[in-house]
């Protein structure tokens, strides 16, 4: 019996491990670098294989520029599946057609080369070729595309979405918004007799980036990988993989990337750009433009004597997923500052949401009563003070949501208070520290809106308890 020869073992390996393959396959795109190992490519590498077993159908890769994700996904990973799986069809996007392209070129020179050829060359031929489109004589094909190209009328197994959003765009809704509708539509084009599979790759930029947008879907497996270790967000999959790093701050591939590198990197990038590129967060750790520390020693557990309350209403009298919430804040206006007290958030309809506003009325007894005078908030408005006796006071602004967040940031800082205990404080911490890169700013507004009042308006007037609130 003749032993295999060294070349067909390595062929073998390179057939059974994607990771093989990719180390063995290498030279032929970088002839001129080294190829550099480190464990991230074997988790990708892992949970593709996964993917290509119909384990995961679904999955997130979010990790820094310049780590081989569009390498080992766009190129290596379809190019290893037609060994074994030459009809599988696949289509590759991105937010422009050059970058899907450029994977493209790759993969045909991959698999055109002498090394693909002689160790498998007799799976399949390839049978036409050109930037966009490659097939093979198994009926399988990639193409190459962006989110407003080609492919959306294709049948396929595979669908890849690798960086659908520019960094640059991270805050454009109309950009995310054409990305979200690339990703709704790439959904509903899997064969119907075997396992779709969904890729996205991706540093996170925004809450409302396709990330963001997927994980409220859910159903996705995460593949987070920041530049520096965060032990409270350590990745774990269902393919038993666990991010292998123990020391904070521990560098993600620090043979290729260095602690002096990727400090070089952030000054260039920004805190946001650090956050969102590196850390996979869409803004940074710390807060944006409010920070975490500001609340450091700003918990309370007993209320001071108070002197009057106000309520902040920002409103929204839509209730489907993509629309913003309703939130009402409630604020004790006492000597030693401005104290959260209760927070209402939901999405309602304009009759619950006059229902409830008289009732957090009632219960509180505010001097005042803001809602902004905007479009989803006049009619309310007019109802109220048509109808009621509760002090409705209309907002009228003439700046954008930053810059009045940046006037009230000095009054959160020092005079703003939060309840220890309440069971909404964390999700209302969260939505102030990712502004202006949340999905929804509705808590900013209303706390914004409350604290630029009470600084300017200090009232002594008492709600009275005996009001008619239903007529004059």
């Amino acid at each position: 019996m003749k032993l295999p020869s060294l070349e067909q073992i390595d062929a073998e390996l390179a057939r059974r491990s994607l990771r093989e393959f990719v180390k063995q396959g290498w030279h032929v795109l970088e002839p001129n670098n080294q190829f550099v190992n480190n464990w991230h490519i074997e988790a990708i590498a892992e949970h593709l294989e996964a993917c290509s077993r119909g384990e995961i159908t679904k999955l997130i890769i979010n990790i820094p520029p310049g780590c081989m994700k569009s390498l080992l996904t766009c190129v290596f990973w379809l190019s290893w599946e037609w060994i074994t799986k030459p009809h599988i069809k696949a289509l590759f996007a991105s937010y422009a057609a050059h970058l899907s392209v450029r994977d493209s070129i790759k993969t045909r020179l991959l698999i055109g080369s002498d090394w693909y050829q002689r160790n498998f060359g007799n799976k399949y031929q390839l049978i036409k070729t050109n930037e966009q489109y490659i097939t093979n004589n198994k009926t399988g094909f990639r193409i190459a595309t962006s989110i407003s190209g080609l492919g959306t009328g294709e049948r396929v197994h595979r669908v890849v979405n690798d960086d659908l959003v520019n960094a640059t765009d991270a805050h454009s809704d109309a950009m995310l918004d054409q990305a979200i509708k690339h990703m709704e539509a790439m959904s509903t084009r899997g064969v119907p007799t075997e396992p779709f599979i969904q890729i996205l790759i991706m540093q996170r930029l925004n809450e409302r980036d396709p990330t963001g947008w997927a994980m409220q879907q859910g159903g996705w497996e995460k593949l987070i990988l920041p530049a520096e270790f965060d032990s409270t967000r350590r990745a774990t999959t269902i393919i038993g993989f666990t991010d292998p790093r123990q020391e904070e701050k521990e560098l993600l591939w620090p043979e290729l990337y260095t602690r002096e590198k990727l400090e070089d990197l952030k000054k260039s990038l920004g805190s946001y750009g650090t956050a969102a590129q590196l850390q996979q967060l869409p803004a940074p750790a710390d807060g944006g433009i409010i920070k975490l520390e500001w609340f450091a020693e700003k918990y309370y557990k007993v209320l001071p004597p108070v002197e009057y309350y106000i309520q902040s209403w920002d409103t929204a009298f839509k209730t489907g997923k993509e629309n913003d919430y309703s939130v009402c804040t409630t604020w004790a206006v006492c000597k030693t500052g401005f104290y959260l007290v209760d927070r209402y958030k939901a999405k309602i309809e304009f009759p619950e949401l006059k229902r409830i506003l008289i009732t957090l009325a009632n219960q509180y007894k505010p001097s005042a009563i803001l809602i902004e005078d905007k479009a989803s908030g006049q009619s309310l408005i007019q109802e109220l003070i048509r109808g009621t006796r509760l002090p409705i006071k209309a907002i009228k602004v003439d700046t954008d949501k930053i810059s009045r967040v940046h006037a009230v940031t000095p009054t959160i800082e020092i005079n703003m208070y939060l309840p220890e205990d309440a069971p909404w404080l964390r999700d209302y911490i969260d939505n102030l520290l990712v502004f202006p890169n949340g999905a929804h700013d509705d808590d900013v507004d209303s706390t914004s809106q409350a604290l630029n009042y009470m600084v300017l308006h200090r009232p002594r007037a008492a709600y009275s308890t005996n009001l008619n609130i239903f007529g004059r």
